[in-house]
């Protein structure tokens, strides 16, 4: 889609639209504002307590950097994530499964809704600049395929072991290291 400049009647001031929203929404503004750059943050629903402190160390290192965390909007390593951001006033968006926002976890500040089960797993690492992939089942290997898909840079942190597929998916031991090697695979 092209860039479109429109005027607004109201005020007279013009705006471009891009990629189908105006540059002036609040929630356009808001994203340009306040952060760096999106981070998908994929992981179990069912996590144990070690996780969850790790997911919420790595929520906590984004936002502290000035990153915004993507994530599924549930439980598990995504409320683990959310909590870890909010605690360093980060933001947060929620890409849920259903139909209702209010299924979001407390922590996620933009809830967007897709109808989709399982298959919204193909949106979380699309709406990513890079991913960090935790510790989780087949829905968290689901979505490091499709950040292959979508030639994101995925960081695993405790995740799945990928290399026979060909991804290329840096390891690291530390939620610091994780944040430090997708800012690099961005800057690079």
């Amino acid at each position: 889609m092209s860039d479109t400049y429109f005027v607004d009647r109201r005020t007279g001031s013009s705006a471009r639209r891009s990629g189908g929203r105006l540059e002036t929404e609040p929630i356009m503004v808001a994203a340009r504002a306040h952060s760096r750059m999106r981070v998908s943050v994929i992981g179990g629903g069912t996590i144990t307590d070690e996780q969850a402190a790790r997911a919420e160390r790595v929520g906590r290192e984004l936002a502290a950097r000035g990153h915004t965390v993507v994530c599924g909007g549930r439980g598990g390593t995504m409320a683990a994530v959310c909590r870890g951001a909010k605690a360093e006033g980060g933001t947060t968006i929620g890409i849920l499964p259903g139909e209702r926002r209010d299924a979001a976890n407390d922590d996620v500040d933009l809830p967007i809704v897709t109808g989709l089960g399982h298959a919204r797993n193909a949106l979380v690492p699309l709406n990513g600049d890079a991913v960090i992939a935790l510790a989780g089942g087949v829905g968290t290997l689901s979505e490091i395929g499709f950040a292959g898909i979508y030639d994101r840079p995925v960081v695993g942190l405790e995740t799945h072991d990928v290399d026979a597929v060909g991804l290329d998916l840096e390891t690291v031991d530390t939620p610091a290291a994780a944040v430090d090697a997708v800012e690099a695979a961005l800057e690079s």
